[in-house]
C-alpha cells in the first residue's frame, strides 16, 4: 500500500495573544493519499488558513505529529522542510507573495529554475497562457489588477507540477468565468495524479472535492 503523502496525528495549535493562550487548531487527525483531493471548509476564523500552513510545513504545531512525503516534520529545520518541497509541491496563497521586482513570466519561472527543471521559461510561458496571461508576461505585479496577480500565483504553483498542491482560497478574487477556467484547472492537475488540499468557502468548489473536512473552532466537526 502506497504511503500517504500526508499523516497528521492530533495536531494543535496554541498562540499566545494580549488575553492570553488562544487555541487555533485542537487535535486534528488527517490523512493525504496521492491524487485524492481534500477541501477544508468552516466559517472565517475556524483554523483552516493554520492548518493549511501546518500541512505544508510552513508553520509549527504546538503538539501532534506531521508527516511530509515520509518526513517527519519536526526532525527538520526550516531549510530541510524547504528542500523536502522543492520540485514537488505547490502552493496558491491568499496573499500572493508575488517578488514585486520579477515580471509575471520570471515569478512563475523561478521556482522551476530553483528546482533545476529544464526549460523553465516556457513552462511558465505555458502555465500563463492556462490562466488567459499570455498577453502580461512581461507585467510586474503592480501593473496587474488583484485578480490577474492571483492568476500569477496559481500559473506558478501550477507550472512545477507538483505532486502535491496547497491552495488557499484560490477563486476568491477572480470573476466567475476565470473561477471556472481555474477550478478546471485545480481538478485537471487532481486527475492527473496531483493530490489537493484546498481551503475555500465555495460549497461548489468543495463540492468537486473526493472529501470535505468541516472545522469549527478549531476543531473537526466533519
Amino acid at each position: 500500500m502506497t504511503e500517504p503523502l500526508i499523516e497528521a496525528a492530533q495536531l494543535s495549535k496554541t498562540v499566545v495573544t494580549a488575553a492570553g493562550e488562544l487555541t487555533v487548531l485542537d487535535d486534528i487527525t488527517l490523512s493525504v493519499a496521492q491524487g485524492e483531493s481534500l477541501a477544508i471548509i468552516g466559517e472565517s476564523g475556524s483554523g483552516k488558513t493554520t492548518l493549511l500552513s501546518l500541512l505544508a510545513g510552513l508553520d509549527q504545531p504546538t503538539r501532534g505529529k506531521l508527516r511530509l512525503f515520509g518526513s517527519d516534520l519536526a526532525t527538520l529545520d526550516e531549510d530541510g522542510r524547504a528542500a523536502l518541497r522543492l520540485g514537488r509541491v505547490g502552493f496558491v496563497f491568499q496573499a500572493f507573495h508575488l517578488l514585486p521586482s520579477f515580471t509575471a513570466l520570471e515569478n512563475v519561472a523561478a521556482p522551476l529554475e530553483l528546482a533545476g527543471i529544464d526549460g523553465a521559461m516556457q513552462r511558465a510561458r505555458s502555465a500563463l497562457e492556462k490562466v488567459g496571461l499570455g498577453h502580461r508576461l512581461d507585467h510586474l505585479p503592480r501593473q496587474l489588477s488583484g485578480g490577474e496577480q492571483q492568476r500569477v500565483a496559481i500559473a506558478r504553483a501550477f507550472a512545477v507540477e507538483p505532486v502535491l498542491l496547497f491552495a488557499d482560497e484560490p477563486t476568491g478574487n477572480l470573476d466567475q468565468a476565470t473561477g471556472a477556467r481555474v477550478s478546471n484547472l485545480l481538478f485537471d492537475l487532481s486527475s492527473c495524479g496531483t493530490a489537493l488540499v484546498l481551503v475555500t468557502h465555495d460549497p461548489k468548489l468543495a463540492a468537486r472535492c473526493q472529501r470535505q473536512m468541516r472545522l469549527d473552532g478549531g476543531r473537526r466537526v466533519a
